[in-house]
């Protein structure tokens, strides 16, 4: 049976249930099985193959995606609602052992976030790729620039070579909605991008071409790819938290805003259509000034 086959099997089997011992509406049924759906897409996204897979650390990555949607308070409750009803089932029918919902509160939903890496880690995990060979280089060229710029990953995998100026430091990107904006890169990720040109991309796309980051197979890499191969480095790299292209993102804006750049910036270089939706780094650094008094200080 096929993955999808399995993901159709699990939200239909809930469902019936619903149907047959709680008599909801097909509306009600209807608006559950679009969460049911929705969530099971995000998830494979990133590289998650069905609900039943899915941890805590992976529904919250699907919650910041919502918030990144701007979807209502009311409809994230009740996106949130259904997912505590499939996974109770899911645990009395002993599909799986713990329920991944149990910490996840109804609101404040908007205010969640997968824990950011801190300097360290980052460090480690874009030293991990072996750079002796061409997929290495690739990677840590494109760990380095996703860090750097704070892209997501879809922009960074549909990356073209045209849109990189190494001479001004600055990448063009083409973000959701069609929206063009154009993001400053540092030194070290353009040192690395400037050797990945010179000694990996020639071999890994022999015949040119317009895309900067070519697979194994000189196509345009899928989202997945480098989801899976984020994870490896991450586990090489000894850290035990979940990684996904998304918490580079998040590190990128949680470290800027910690060292006091200005939210406006970040928003720009985010591509965040709301500041609202950035002011949430301000928050994150607020309550990592807050834990640094509580473990340091005397009377913390």
């Amino acid at each position: 049976m096929s993955s999808a086959d399995n993901q159709s099997n699990e939200v239909t089997t809930y469902l019936e249930m619903l149907w047959l011992e709680r008599g909801l509406s097909e509306n009600t049924l209807a608006a559950y099985r679009r969460d049911l759906i929705d969530t099971q897409r995000v998830l494979a996204e990133s590289g998650v193959g069905s609900l039943e897979a899915a941890d805590e650390t992976d529904l919250l990555e699907v919650l910041s995606h919502r918030q990144q949607r701007k979807l209502s308070p009311r409809s994230t409750a009740r996106w949130l609602s259904t997912l505590k009803g499939f996974y109770r089932y899911a645990v009395l029918q002993q599909r799986i052992d713990i329920d991944p919902t149990q910490q996840i509160e109804h609101p404040k939903l908007g205010r969640v976030l997968p824990g950011a890496l801190s300097q360290s880690q980052v460090d480690a995990l874009l030293a991990a790729p072996n750079v002796e060979s061409p997929l290495g280089l690739r990677d840590r060229a494109m760990l380095e620039l996703l860090y750097a710029s704070g892209l997501r990953i879809t922009e960074l995998v549909t990356l073209e070579l045209a849109n990189v100026n190494q001479r001004q430091g600055v990448v063009r990107v083409m973000g959701k909605g069609g929206k063009e904006r154009l993001v400053p890169t540092g030194e070290a990720a353009l040192n690395w991008l400037a050797r990945y040109l010179r000694d990996a991309r020639p071999e890994l796309l022999p015949h040119g071409g317009a895309m900067l980051f070519p697979s194994r197979l000189g196509r345009v890499m899928t989202r997945q790819t480098f989801w899976h191969a984020i994870k490896r480095y991450a586990q090489s790299a000894g850290i035990q938290q979940k990684v996904s292209p998304h918490t580079l993102r998040h590190a990128f804006a949680t470290h800027l805003v910690d060292n006091g750049a200005d939210l406006r910036a970040v928003q720009m270089m985010l591509g965040h259509a709301d500041l609202s939706t950035t002011q949430i780094y301000t928050h994150v650094a607020n309550q990592r000034l807050k834990d640094l008094v509580l473990e340091h200080h005397p009377r913390g």
